[in-house]
């Protein structure tokens, strides 16, 4: 079956967004060729509903399974998971610029503040507002009103 990247990538990350197949692929990323009984085990789960994330992510192409004798081993797929990366690594670019843009901004803006202040203020803590706070009393109030029995 012939893929398109765009549907390459959308089975790839709904590949992605279950635990249970992201687990799988972080083991597979450790230590490659498990079985499948291997790769189940620590998931708690029927044998049949694990064969099922297994399919998403063959479908995916992200695990390729090999079979010798009655023994099903696993193994990661990098490919898809690249293509990806590729595809984010675009958009963390234009994320990046527009954050440094922000970046040199809010830079620019705080020193044209600083330069604005009067002398004799630049060392002192600034506030927005020129008044003065009233301190809190020390002492608690009066005593309040008391319920006759």
């Amino acid at each position: 079956m012939v893929h398109s990247d765009a549907d390459t990538l959308d089975a790839v990350f709904a590949a992605l967004s279950d635990s249970t197949r992201r687990a799988v692929l972080e083991t597979l990323g450790e230590g490659g060729g498990l079985t499948v009984t291997e790769l189940a085990q620590p998931h708690g789960m029927s044998l049949t509903g694990f064969m099922k994330h297994l399919r998403v992510l063959e479908n995916a192409g992200l695990v390729s399974r090999t079979k010798e004798g009655r023994i099903v081993r696993c193994e990661l797929s990098p490919q898809p998971m690249q293509e990806a990366a590729v595809w984010l690594s675009r958009y963390e670019k234009f994320w990046a610029e527009r954050l440094d843009a922000l970046a040199r901004f809010l830079y620019h803006q705080e020193e044209t503040a600083w330069r604005a202040l009067p002398p004799g203020t630049k060392n002192a803590p600034r506030s927005p507002s020129a008044g003065t706070t009233k301190s809190r009393p020390t002492k608690s109030g009066g005593r309040g009103p008391t319920r006759k029995r």
